[in-house]
């Protein structure tokens, strides 16, 4: 077995809860902005989100939530958004993030399938979390954002500003650093339909440890929250990394590139951090011309890969440093980032190891190890690793090894100094975007349509996308590519949209009837490369 760890030395990992941790130095700056609400220019200062984050867990612990119990929360963006989270954690209950563009119908799956007992959203989308609420476990519905300041609320909801006006004291619960779980993101991991993810308060805090140096490295001051705060990279720079080091995030509820850009700009902000939709923008949208962007020093891209190219267009445009991170939710999320300088931040590489951090290249066919240099699939290891799936122990057991290796499902090498190099992935999810496209789920949904005999989703390459999804079907009675994407699209959130369909005689698939989605790959590749 061959072992590689990190050259980045160990840190010390602290024994404390994870908003504790969080919020261990807010005394130094308590005046200072926690958050702004970009469209608005709201502020909240880290005294207020304190005072928040205790008067949240008041609320929760009034209603008799206890330790152990889950919260939900379906929001974009928005400043309260971290008070909930926090306030939920600091006294144990799990928080469980939803992203935005569900349906109704998606929700109430994540709803169901961690036992949410409160539901915090917005107005704008409080008519489909109170149709996924009904007839679930959820006791009650509050709205968060402009309205959360107000006594009122929409009718079947609870404002925030209620839901917050006990006083007093949350109660003392003693948290089990390695048992306990803090948040329950959702992810696909390698396969099927969306997990809840368990991540624990020694999980998080370790990662949070794990990035605190690298970050202490980069450019400080305020950032724009772009990236959602449901999703764990957006969670873990945003709610707990930014914040434990008193830097301001200015949130933007929805992705508007001119807004974005206008953003950067007056805040004179020096470190972002994009997906490759972003990066793209950035390097060949116009409306960069009309703004001043000279103070911009450090682009952060994680999610999915950049290509070198438009790394190279962005730095040469700006001056700007790009570095790449690497990680999953799995591992909370960070597995590895280049550095802040241009001597050191190897932009065409997933950068060195995070601190603690182990590493495996491992053939996928034999799960042996292959020689240095080669590639092979990337199998981690350290302190970030998820406690599991929950209620998924069979999904768990797939995923980490009994000895604590997790698969991440991507292959790759370590090049000559120490950065990860990603090549390819395993995983039959798909990466629109920063989100992930479950293929199982698009093919069951296709399966309903009467036209429609059998079929295969895999991933299409797309320039601003990274990938959408193409359907490769078998036709059981006359249907259009446009009806199949039409039906599709009444069905799911906007990114989860089928872009392409291609009709086949056949959808290959092994003796067992796996679908062989590889070959399909292969054969879009293939096509794209002619």
């Amino acid at each position: 077995m061959t072992i590689y760890r990190s050259r980045r030395a160990d840190v010390a990992l602290p024994q404390v809860p994870l908003t504790d941790f969080v919020f261990e130095h807010v005394d130094r700056w308590p005046e200072a902005p926690a958050l702004i609400e970009g469209p608005t220019g709201r502020v909240i200062t880290f005294r207020r989100l304190r005072e928040l984050v205790r008067r949240v867990a008041v609320g929760l612990s009034v209603r008799g939530l206890r330790k152990g119990q889950v919260i939900a929360l379906y929001a974009p963006n928005v400043p309260e958004y971290a008070a909930v989270l926090h306030g939920a954690v600091s006294i144990g209950v799990v928080a469980t993030t939803a992203n935005p563009m569900y349906s109704a119908a998606e929700l109430r799956r994540q709803i169901d399938d961690s036992g949410a007992r409160l539901l915090f959203t917005v107005a704008a989308l409080l008519p489909k979390a109170l149709e996924a609420a009904a007839g679930s476990a959820i006791e009650e519905v509050i709205v968060m954002g402009e309205s959360s300041e107000a006594p009122g609320a929409p009718a079947g909801a609870t404002s925030l500003a209620a839901f917050t006006a006990h006083d007093g004291a949350p109660p003392k619960v003693e948290i089990d650093l390695d048992a306990d779980i803090a948040t329950l993101p959702y992810s696909s991991g390698t396969t099927g339909l969306p997990k809840g993810v368990m991540l624990t308060h020694r999980n998080l805090v370790s990662n949070v440890a794990q990035g605190e140096f690298i970050e202490n490295e980069s450019p400080d001051g305020a950032t724009i929250g772009v990236l959602p705060f449901f999703h764990m990279y957006g969670q873990y720079i945003y709610l707990l990394m930014r914040l434990r080091l008193g830097r301001c995030v200015i949130t933007m509820p929805q992705f508007d590139l001119e807004q974005f850009v206008r953003l950067t700009s007056e805040h004179r902000v020096r470190h972002l951090y994009v997906v490759p939709p972003i990066m793209l923008a950035l390097a060949r949208h116009p409306v960069t011309a009309k703004y001043d962007l000279s103070a911009l020093a450090l682009l952060t891209v994680g999610a999915a890969p950049v290509s070198a190219a438009v790394a190279a267009e962005v730095t040469a445009k700006f001056g700007t440093v790009v570095r790449q991170a690497f990680g999953a939710t799995e591992m909370s999320p960070a597995v590895s980032a280049g550095g802040s300088s241009a001597g050191n931040a190897h932009p065409h590489t997933a950068g060195e190891l995070a601190p603690n951090t182990e590493l495996r290249l491992v053939d996928p066919a034999t799960l042996q190890d292959v020689t240095p240099g080669e590639h092979g699939e990337l199998w981690v290891r350290g302190p970030q690793v998820m406690k599991g799936y929950l209620n998924r122990p069979d999904a768990t057991a797939e995923c980490i090894t009994t000895d604590g290796w997790l698969r991440m499902g991507d292959i790759g090498f370590l090049d000559a100094n120490g950065c990860i190099v990603v090549v390819d992935r395993l995983k039959e999810f798909i990466k629109y975007k920063a989100f992930q496209v479950a293929p199982a789920e698009l093919e069951s949904i296709l399966l309903t349509h009467p036209g429609v005999a059998d079929a295969a989703v895999i991933p299409k390459a797309d320039e601003e996308a990274g990938e959408v999804p193409k359907a490769f079907v078998v036709q059981r009675a006359p249907v259009t590519p446009e009806e199949l994407m039409a039906y599709v699209a009444e069905r799911v959130s906007p990114y989860k949209k089928v872009r392409a369909v291609e009709f086949v005689e056949a959808i290959p698939k092994s003796p067992s009837g796996k679908i062989l989605r590889r070959e399909l790959v292969a054969r879009e590749r293939a096509k794209t490369a002619n």
